[in-house]
């Protein structure tokens, strides 16, 4: 699942003491397994051994060059949904080829930047982002492949905020729009080729079921339609659940045997645009215990050097992530249930509640785990906090592959007009 392990009682990222790693840069930080990015993109790849595919790593869950550097060597592809993500996928020399491009608000410069680029295709989410890209693409007297992202209105059972398959969500296309697209109102636009559907429902997804449905509901909308035949791609998003506590997701493995009978007999090259499961589980945070905080109703408070601007999934989501101390106290040790929680003002801002652990004290180390997607990815500077260092260890090696920010970076960019 993840090379984070503990040895003689001290937490390792691979072969690399995690204490020494705060002892050397400061708390807190973000640290990431090289060799578990490299497992979970080998994982999956090797699940889809047996058909034609692309693994297009979703660039959201985390975007750090070494990290995209990492899959894009192993010959993965990148999902990006920004103009900065296609530069940052350009700077790791990822081929335009293996370049997928979603978002629902794609402004002109960035689609001209992509076509520019030369991507494999677009992931169209409107009828109005069609007819621009053609509009663009017209002005560059270039031809570029789109495909279109079909909304199935099925159930994703996720959390609401990450659940994008249904047809209140924002995201896609119902069936007869699209069927109106396909038929009617691609045949006046020159520029751009519809040469495949998009099918992503959501995120941390830990069931085959509504992957199943999802793509059952989108091939029957093909085949009533005749519209198989004129594509070379299908995508089957994203959206993979991992282990945070006690979910229990179902493995690359058992995910593609569940899937890819979908596609016996069918000429399609499938795409997956899987992040958290490659990013997740790859990554913790290291947070040092700042101060013990007891109430006089006997709430204990363990307050860290870390906050919801560093780490914002149990805010923004309730999100459950497991906790340990770096040093295991062992097996004997008192236990206390604690909130654990950050500096800042918002009372928002914390990692966990009411949770069981092991006595802590001011000075302590603890490891968030399971934050190496959607971790650094959203961190912000809220409350002038400077965002922190990314390291990666390699084996026996770290090395810092983000730097941390300093006071300085806060007010770059930033001017005072003599009018004030």
């Amino acid at each position: 699942m993840h090379r984070f392990n503990f040895k003689k009682g001290i937490l390792h990222a691979e072969d690399v003491r995690v204490d020494e790693l705060a002892e050397v840069f400061g708390t807190p930080f973000y640290l990431y397994s090289h060799g578990t990015i490299v497992d979970h993109f080998e994982k999956i790849d090797k699940a889809f051994r047996g058909v034609r595919h692309i693994i297009c790593y979703s660039m959201k869950a985390n975007s750090n060059l070494a990290f995209l550097k990492t899959l894009v060597k192993r010959g993965a592809g990148l999902d990006i949904v920004s103009g900065g993500e296609l530069f940052k996928a350009l700077k790791v020399e990822c081929s335009s080829e293996r370049i997928v491009y979603a978002s629902v608000g794609k402004k002109p410069n960035e689609i001209r930047d992509a076509i520019k680029a030369g991507i494999l295709f677009f992931n169209v989410e409107s009828f109005a982002e069609l007819s621009k890209i053609n509009e663009i693409a017209g002005g560059m007297k270039k031809k570029v492949k789109v495909a279109l992202r079909l909304n199935p209105n099925v159930e994703a059972k996720t959390h609401k905020y990450i659940t994008t398959g249904k047809s209140e969500n924002k995201f896609g296309l119902d069936f007869e729009t699209a069927k109106e697209i396909f038929l009617e109102k691609s045949a006046g636009l020159k520029n751009v080729a519809i040469k495949a559907v998009h099918v992503h429902i959501g995120s941390q997804i830990t069931e085959a079921e509504p992957f199943q449905n999802g793509i059952r509901k989108t091939l029957e909308f093909l085949d009533a339609n005749d519209l198989t035949g004129r594509l070379e791609y299908f995508n089957i998003g994203g959206g993979l659940g991992i282990v945070y506590g006690k979910e229990k997701p179902q493995t690359a493995e058992n995910f593609a045997k569940k899937i890819l009978p979908f596609f016996k007999g069918r000429d399609l090259t499938l795409i997956l645009e899987p992040g958290r499961f490659i990013a997740g589980n790859s990554g913790i945070l290291v947070a040092k215990v700042v101060y013990i905080k007891k109430t006089r109703t006997g709430k204990y408070f363990a307050i860290v050097d870390a906050g919801m601007n560093d780490l914002i999934r149990p805010s923004l989501y309730e999100a459950y992530h497991s906790i340990v101390p770096v040093i295991d106290p062992g097996a004997k040790a008192k236990k206390l249930k604690y909130d654990v929680v950050g500096p800042i003002c918002e009372s928002g801002d914390f990692f966990a509640k009411d949770r069981d652990l092991s006595e802590l004290k001011e000075g302590d180390l603890i490891a968030v785990m399971g934050a190496g997607a959607y971790g650094f990815s959203m961190s912000s500077n809220y409350n002038s906090r400077p965002r922190i260092n990314e390291i990666m260890v390699i084996r026996n090696k770290a090395y810092v592959v983000r730097e941390g920010e300093k006071y300085s970076d806060l007010i770059r960019g930033e001017n005072i007009p003599e009018a004030v």
